[in-house]
């Protein structure tokens, strides 16, 4: 009968193979569009005096962001990170930033500024009724 030995380096290369393997699995992006949160038209989101020019806030229970990149130009944006799904953490000037994996996001536009995001957030369409912000 043949015995068939296995070195403990041979066994040691492969587990550390597995866990890099593993690693990197639990990084990647799911590579899918961010969707919109539903939330119902009219709703009130914030007031405009809430949401700083050049800058912006982040409604997790809503998941979105609203940002005022110019004074009086009011943006939306899905606060849903499009690389593994959390929520974004903040804005910081004209960056909206996920810092779970460092994913950076444009306050005017939404577009990917930083990886490891795949997509851009998907825009919300809103309305300003006189101070208020309510989605469109």
């Amino acid at each position: 009968m043949n015995e068939v030995r296995t070195s403990r380096r041979i066994v040691f290369q492969g587990l550390g193979a597995l866990g890099a393997a593993i690693a990197l699995a639990g990084c990647g992006g799911g590579g899918e569009e961010s969707e919109a949160p539903a939330v119902e038209s009219g709703t009130a989101l914030a007031t405009t005096d809430e949401v700083p020019v050049g800058g912006g806030i982040v409604l997790t229970d809503e998941k979105v962001v609203l940002t005022q990149p110019t004074e009086g130009e009011f943006k939306a944006f899905t606060a849903v990170c499009t690389h593994q799904g959390l929520t974004v953490t903040s804005v910081d000037g004209d960056t909206i930033r996920c810092s779970h994996h460092g994913s950076a996001y444009s306050a005017s536009s939404g577009e990917v500024t930083g990886g490891p995001a795949p997509q851009s957030l998907a825009t919300i369409a809103i309305e300003v009724d006189g101070d208020r912000i309510v989605t469109a």
